[in-house]
């Protein structure tokens, strides 16, 4: 909304939900700003007498990591798992309080899958050349949290990839390509889209609702938006 506004959390417990980082490089000042803002938050909040329930994500397989790992020789687990080590070293330097939950993307595959399937039966995705993509036209909302809308977004859109019915469609489900991981699901091999891995997890780990959900404000759009679009996709009966 833009706008301050009392704090009501939907239970006893606050889920507060934070995007972690891409692990294919050393952290920077801008990741240390949003963990310190989100730990402040926390503490203030165990201060106040609420009980928390903090999740935070690892991105461990990505196109920028595959990337990094092509580019170094080495797998793209190494990679990410020499990084994740370096962000708790950093984390820990800070006095920044360790989240309750740390998963990874690359160990959520199966709730990707069923988040994704759920959207496609209900007409939000649709399954394209082995990959599968989500119908931003048929989420009325989409971009409520970016203050966007469809029109002036898709004037900027350019270029888009032929195997989508419309420029701002975003992978769920990406198609595997030779040499990289991958696994086996309805559409044949492949790995998840950035955004979906995010929803799954949150919806695993929290419920099918949270309090306060994290991250850098670069990502208001479109990881934020798109998580917004999925989450509720999956939550809702019908689009």
């Amino acid at each position: 909304t833009r706008q301050k506004e009392d704090f009501h959390p939907g239970g006893e417990v606050v889920t507060m939900y934070v995007c972690g980082i891409t692990a294919y490089d050393k952290c920077h000042v801008g990741h240390a700003m949003t963990y310190i803002i989100f730990d402040v938050i926390r503490r203030y909040l165990g201060f106040k007498g609420y009980k928390i329930k903090h999740v935070q994500n690892f991105t461990d397989i990505d196109d920028k990591i595959i990337e990094r790992a092509n580019r170094l020789g080495i797998l793209p687990a190494e990679l990410a798992n020499k990084y994740v080590d370096q962000y708790f070293a950093d984390m820990d330097a800070l006095n920044i309080q360790r989240a309750d939950i740390y998963p990874r993307a690359s160990e959520e595959i199966p709730e990707v899958i069923e988040v994704i399937q759920s959207l496609v039966v209900k007409g939000y995705a649709y399954e394209s050349e082995g990959s599968v993509y989500f119908r931003v036209r048929n989420f009325l909302d989409y971009g409520k949290l970016s203050h966007r809308n469809l029109s002036e977004m898709i004037s900027k859109a350019g270029t888009y990839e032929e195997k989508k019915e419309y420029p701002l469609d975003f992978a769920l489900w990406k198609a595997s390509k030779p040499g990289e991981p991958s696994w086996e699901s309805p559409w044949g091999r492949g790995r998840p889209g950035w955004h979906i891995e995010c929803s799954a997890m949150a919806l695993k780990y929290l419920g099918n609702t949270i309090d306060i959900h994290g991250g850098g404000q670069d990502l208001v759009f479109p990881h934020h938006e798109n998580e917004i679009a999925q989450s509720e996709g999956f939550t809702r009966e019908t689009p």
